[in-house]
């Protein structure tokens, strides 16, 4: 079905621009207030949860809800979760799973959406909302200090990456789904399309996930190196 969605277009871009612009007054109020105070980073992990709850509400309404191939088993299902938990508990083995993912994998998600529907319909307008609040939250809780990556987070990352692929490749291969795009790339334009066919784009992005899990990691690594001097 036609989305009607113009990449990076004004509607595009002011969605990309809101993300950072958010983390950033978001930040700047946790930052004012009391330290220990949690109210704002409670309410955020709230606000996502009834994301969550409204979208998988409105899929069960409207009998989109199905196995196998309609359940939440997706990526960005997993990093909406990792990110409500970091938020609820600051939780260092949680959150170092969500910063890179939610910042390697919802924000590629905000740069190519695949749209299945019109612009702006519920679904369209919630998946922009849902990946730009996990994107939004993640670099909350880094900006105004509450969180950090540790050392070793990369690799640990990229290990629980390919366990969870390991999981969705197995469902997907004895029912013929497509969770992860590990049986065919999605149908919009995204970068899996600068990697080849199956099944080398599943090698490929191996390549390019660690690559941004190393880049995250860099300014704590250049800190930590300082703080050593």
């Amino acid at each position: 079905m036609p989305t009607n969605f113009q990449l990076f277009g004004p509607a595009h871009l002011v969605i990309l621009g809101a993300v950072p612009l958010l983390a950033t007054i978001l930040a700047a109020v946790q930052r004012q207030l009391p330290p220990g105070c949690k109210w704002l980073r409670v309410g955020l992990a709230v606000v996502l949860l009834l994301d969550w709850a409204v979208y998988w509400g409105y899929q069960a309404a409207h009998g989109q809800l199905a196995f196998p191939d309609r359940l939440p088993l997706e990526l960005c299902d997993v990093t909406q979760c990792l990110v409500i938990l970091a938020l609820f508990t600051l939780n260092p083995a949680i959150f170092d799973l969500a910063y890179y993912i939610a910042l390697a994998g919802a924000s590629m998600a905000l740069l190519t959406p695949n749209l299945l529907e019109p612009f702006p319909s519920f679904l369209t307008v919630q998946f922009f909302v849902g990946h730009g609040l996990d994107v939004t939250a993640t670099l909350y809780l880094v900006w105004s200090r509450q969180a950090r990556p540790r050392p070793g987070s990369a690799g640990r990352a990229m290990l629980a990456l390919n366990i969870y692929a390991a999981i969705a490749g197995t469902f997907d291969w004895i029912f013929k789904t497509n969770y992860m795009y590990l049986r065919a790339k999605p149908q919009d334009a995204s970068l899996l399309d600068f990697l080849g066919p199956w099944p080398w784009y599943i090698v490929a992005s191996e390549g390019v996930a660690l690559g941004l899990f190393l880049l995250l990691y860099l300014p704590f690594r250049q800190s930590a190196l300082k703080v050593m001097q």
